[in-house]
């Protein structure tokens, strides 16, 4: 029989149990005196492809342990609808994502404080950053060693293709780095993982699996969360959609929305907690009016350029389409826990500045030895080397609202990609740049063809076309609920939603704007110091 919840009371009940859910529960739990439950929508951590490092190839797209949404149709995209998989598992998207272990720049924190969130400039969360690390190269001023997320060095190296890149990138002007994370982010060099002894570092394996035992703890996996239980402003519990049935869970002090950029402002919205012309068209109830529920969404947009090489062996496609070299690098793995299966969505990163004069760079390249049309499809047969072009800090602006009083309904998503002339500009201009490093030496030796996009596209129109036709998500969603003191605020800077009593919001939606980089390592430096600022609020008696 499934356990029945409805009649247990909680201090804190926290919704999804994912980069932040995961950290939420292990801070909150380590006074006895707390009483948690973990709510999580998806199952247990338990496919094996989750914990190889490269399974995130296999599980992006695996509706097993995956939302599949969709954003669109795209007004500046030809109206294209672009796939967003989210992760539905314990671990959330730390459970399937690229393990980039990537903080952003020091800037966009001191830009979040300017914006009126006192406590939240590079040097306050510098802290929670450090103590978030098990860094395996050791503590240093910016870094830490003894933290729960294991973060370490890619564990394949020498390949022919990704030194003659960097080499390649150095000649372009671009110095060589080895920590994206350190004192500056412009570079290029091999990214770091959330990986430990070559196993994905999920924050269910870093921050779960150590506490879940706790007797104060209860982690309840395989339920939907329907809505916010509200009494007046008082928000007291949770709604849940379980095997049992529905069942409620209440929380004594807080209810801590932690389901990601989509998944809390769409809860909230069907809790009647949002604008309320969305709400009343969806058929939801205003029960209170919160303008920025759902609005100002950010994501990073990504287009691909793709290479034809002559190097044999040095491409992942090689080895896909090889049954020994794929028994080989599965030994490799097995034996050692080294070899291609321990690599993430990228291999070597650039962040560069797309034009003289900018303060800090505005490009990241995504580079990978490989060439497939997405990940879950058939590698190319040909020797593959992509590169993928995103700018960092996009002006568009989109929005997440729900279409029906039905949890079960996809929300409706535009994320407004290129709606901004800037953001078309630094594009364009950051592929320009890609182009300019692939005809560097000794890189442009290797190459037999540009496959994608191609040499005869040519001129800012042209390769703003193939951004429209092509680009398409690096699955950084944030900002939906965002932090700040004006009218579309959701959350201050203790993340206490606005106007409500006992509701928190805790994950990357609260981001007053996208950061300079991926998203998994700032969404767990939140949940570290809100678990701060929540246990502070408690014994303040707030």
């Amino acid at each position: 029989m499934p356990e029945d919840h409805s009649g247990d009371s909680f201090d804190y009940v926290i919704v999804g149990a994912g980069s932040a859910g995961c950290v939420l529960a292990n801070r909150l739990s380590a006074d006895p005196r707390n009483r948690i439950a973990l709510i999580e929508a998806g199952p247990p951590d338990r496919h094996p492809w989750i914990h190889i490092p490269a399974g995130y190839f296999r599980t992006m797209f695996d509706p097993a342990v995956t939302w599949q949404f969709e954003a669109g149709p795209e007004p500046h995209m030809n109206g294209r609808m672009v796939s967003w998989p989210r992760g539905r598992v314990l671990g959330g998207s730390s459970s399937i994502n690229g393990l980039l272990y990537v903080r952003g720049q020091r800037q966009d924190y001191d830009h979040w404080r300017q914006l009126g969130n006192a406590g939240w400039s590079f040097e306050d969360v510098l802290p929670f950053f450090r103590r978030a690390e098990d860094q395996e190269r050791g503590a240093d001023e910016l870094h830490g060693a003894d933290g729960p997320l294991g973060v370490s060095d890619v564990r394949w190296h020498g390949n022919t293709l990704l030194e003659a890149y960097i080499t390649a990138c150095v000649a372009e002007g671009i110095p060589r780095t080895d920590d994206f994370n350190g004192e500056t982010q412009e570079g290029v060099g091999y990214y770091q993982l959330t990986n430990r002894g070559g196993r994905r570092c999920s924050s269910a394996r870093g921050y779960l699996e150590p506490i879940k035992r706790r007797p104060n703890l209860r982690v309840i996996t395989d339920a939907l969360a329907l809505g916010l239980v509200l009494d007046g402003n008082r928000v007291t519990g949770v709604r849940l959609a379980t095997a049992a049935g529905e069942e409620l869970v209440s929380a004594g002090r807080e209810v801590l929305l932690a389901s990601g950029a989509i998944g809390s402002p769409q809860i909230l919205q069907l809790s009647g907690v949002g604008p309320g012309a969305v709400l009343r068209d969806a058929g939801v109830e205003v029960r209170h009016e919160l303008a920025g529920v759902g609005e100002s969404l950010q994501d990073h947009l990504q287009v691909r350029f793709i290479y034809d090489c002559n190097v044999s062996g040095a491409s992942l496609n090689d080895i896909w389409h090889s049954k020994r070299r794929q028994l080989q690098s599965g030994l490799q793995y097995l034996l050692t826990r080294g070899g291609p299966l321990t690599i993430g969505a990228g291999v070597v990163g650039v962040f560069a500045r797309s034009r003289e004069g900018l303060e800090a760079p505005d490009i990241q390249f995504h580079v990978m030895p490989m060439a497939v049309e997405r990940p879950g499809n058939n590698m190319y047969r040909f020797a593959g080397f992509t590169v993928s072009v995103c700018q960092l800090r996009p002006e568009s602006r989109g929005t997440l609202r729900i279409t029906s009083p039905d949890p079960r309904a996809k929300p409706g998503i535009i994320a407004n990609y290129l709606a901004a002339s800037e953001d078309r500009r630094v594009t364009v201009d950051g592929m320009k740049l890609m182009r300019r490093i692939a005809a560097r030496a000794p890189f442009a030796g290797l190459v037999k063809r540009e496959f994608a996009p191609g040499l005869d596209v040519v001129g800012d129109e042209a390769l703003l076309e193939v951004a429209r036709s092509t680009g398409t998500t690096v699955f950084h969603p944030t900002s939906t609920c965002r932090m700040g003191s004006d009218p579309k605020a959701v959350v201050d800077q203790r993340l206490r939603v606005r106007g409500l009593d006992g509701l928190r919001v805790v994950d990357a939606s609260v981001m007053p704007a996208l950061v300079s980089g991926n998203t998994n390592a700032p969404t767990i430096m939140i949940a570290e110091k809100a678990s701060d600022m929540i246990l502070a609020d408690a014994k303040a008696g707030v």
